[in-house]
């Protein structure tokens, strides 16, 4: 059943908090999820979601970073305070970055 919401998938969002280390432990999970279900060409992003909460920060950056990096994965950090988020990350994601 799970790879049926899978299928035509072009990109992903693996959205943690990084205020709750709980939720980046789960990352790893939904990738292997992903890369067993999706097409082998889906775009997938590590995204530290609340970055406006730095001082409750309880996943280091370094540690994401690291993750992204050994699993070819791109990375960005939003908050739900910005205007908007989806956008930039799309753009980011699926067009690059721009000028």
């Amino acid at each position: 059943m799970a790879c049926r919401y899978y299928r035509g998938a072009v990109g992903a969002l693996l959205v943690y908090d990084i205020a709750k280390h709980l939720t980046y432990e789960n990352v790893e999970r939904w990738l292997r999820e992903l890369r067993d279900h999706a097409d082998n060409n889906i775009v997938i992003m590590l995204v530290g979601n609340k970055s406006d909460l730095r001082h409750l920060r309880a996943v280091p950056t370094d540690e994401a970073k690291t993750f992204a990096g050994w699993n070819m994965l791109k990375t960005a950090t939003a908050a739900a305070a910005a205007t908007s988020i989806l956008q930039p990350l799309y753009r980011t994601t699926f067009i690059g970055p721009h000028p």
